[in-house]
């Protein structure tokens, strides 16, 4: 057996237990395989951690921010291949490194602060799989979000989960603090923090009215009257939604009569796919992802399709990332659907498209999708 082929036949010949013996042997002697195996299988032991957050504070004493986004890709191919690790403390780590970092160093083009935003969202995501205490994890979003240099923008719904209702409480008391001791004659970035605190909390507990009446606060602006529409639509007040369409349809005159009249008609409709085409177009891919689970995903799938060719669109390595997220909930929509097959073709006709984009191709297979034979060449 000279020849590569001949050992592919060979090993496509042996048992499972077998060949996974022989791999577990080799990697015994091989410490380089056995890292690649452990990482294939979404693990991590606390050496590779411990590594990877000396990179990060390397990266972060550089202020290098391309160094900087290579380490939060590791962070987020560990989270996105279900490690086991808890890599929660090291996803902390990395926010509290840069926030630190920023208030020292100057960032022009903003890309340390673009790091930051995804360094919050991954240790969002790192606290779902492994949640930390509500009380220790609504400290540190308050601390954060009220009293780090240049206020980074916690986003609650990332981490409601892992607050839970005991952690929400504990938000919801800070930020009636900061409300309560602020003037309204005089906002300041910590009452204005608050306010938009304020109405996060609202939309993650269902209070409705609430959300509602902070959001009135903002009229008259289309964009708020819009966002109303979707609230009371995907609450399934579609009366008040159309009434609140209407009204805003008088006050914001025939200039803008286009883009409220489509807001009307879509209330009125009740179709259920905008609410997740919106989520999804508002950067918000998680809640969209628990809004799909309550329609049927054959309404769904065209969402997702357009989605994830949006994404590929951006031609950048994060967007790319993303897009293979998004096809893995796509396939899942497929197989609810009973139509796994056509995802198949959709894939492959995708791959064909964008056969080219190789940092794309390597992501859809991180992603553990199964590319057709033909792109694994």
């Amino acid at each position: 057996m000279n020849h590569r082929s001949d050992l592919r036949s060979f090993l496509h010949s042996l048992d499972k237990e077998t060949l996974a013996d022989l791999l577990c042997e080799q990697a015994d002697r091989d410490a380089d395989l056995r890292k690649r195996l452990h990482a294939m299988a979404g693990g991590a032991t606390d050496g590779e951690l411990a590594e990877v957050s000396d990179l990060l504070d390397d990266a972060v004493r550089a202020a290098e921010s391309v160094q900087l986004a290579s380490v939060l890709d590791t962070l987020r191919r560990l989270l996105d291949a279900g490690t086991q690790a808890d890599v929660a403390p090291l996803a902390r780590h990395a926010v509290d490194r840069i926030i630190t970092a920023l208030a020292d160093v100057d960032d022009p083009a903003g890309g340390m602060r673009d790091q930051l935003d995804r360094a919050i969202s991954l240790y969002a995501r790192a606290c779902t799989a492994h949640p930390p205490q509500p009380k220790q994890l609504a400290e540190w979003i308050v601390g954060v979000a009220f009293d780090s240099p240049g206020r980074p923008q916690i986003r609650l719904s990332e981490f409601a989960q892992a607050l839970g209702a005991e952690g929400i409480e504990l938000v919801r008391s800070a930020v009636d603090t900061v409300l309560a001791e602020a003037d309204p004659e005089e906002p300041t970035d910590r009452s204005r923090t608050a306010q938009r605190l304020r109405l996060e909390i609202a939309e993650i507990t269902g209070d409705v009215d609430t959300v509602v009446r902070l959001l009135s606060e903002q009229l008259p602006r289309l964009d708020v009257s819009l966002r109303i529409v979707r609230v009371l639509r995907a609450a399934g007040r579609h009366a008040e939604a159309i009434a609140h369409a209407a009204q805003a349809l008088g006050n914001d005159g025939a200039a803008r009569r286009g883009h409220v009249v489509d807001a009307l008609e879509r209330a009125s409709s009740r179709q259920p796919a905008e609410l997740v085409r919106d989520l999804l177009a508002e950067d918000r891919a998680d809640e969209a992802w628990r809004a799909a689970g309550q329609h049927p995903a054959c309404e769904l799938i065209p969402v997702y399709r357009s989605h994830v060719e949006a994404l590929i669109e951006q031609r950048d390595a994060e967007n790319y990332a993303r897009a293979a997220s998004q096809l893995r909930r796509l396939r899942t929509l497929h197989k609810r659907a009973g139509t796994a097959e056509e995802f198949s073709e959709y894939l492959a006709e995708l791959v064909q498209t964008h056969k080219r984009k190789r940092r794309l191709l390597d992501e859809i297979r991180r992603a553990r999708i199964a590319l057709p034979k033909a792109a694994r060449q």
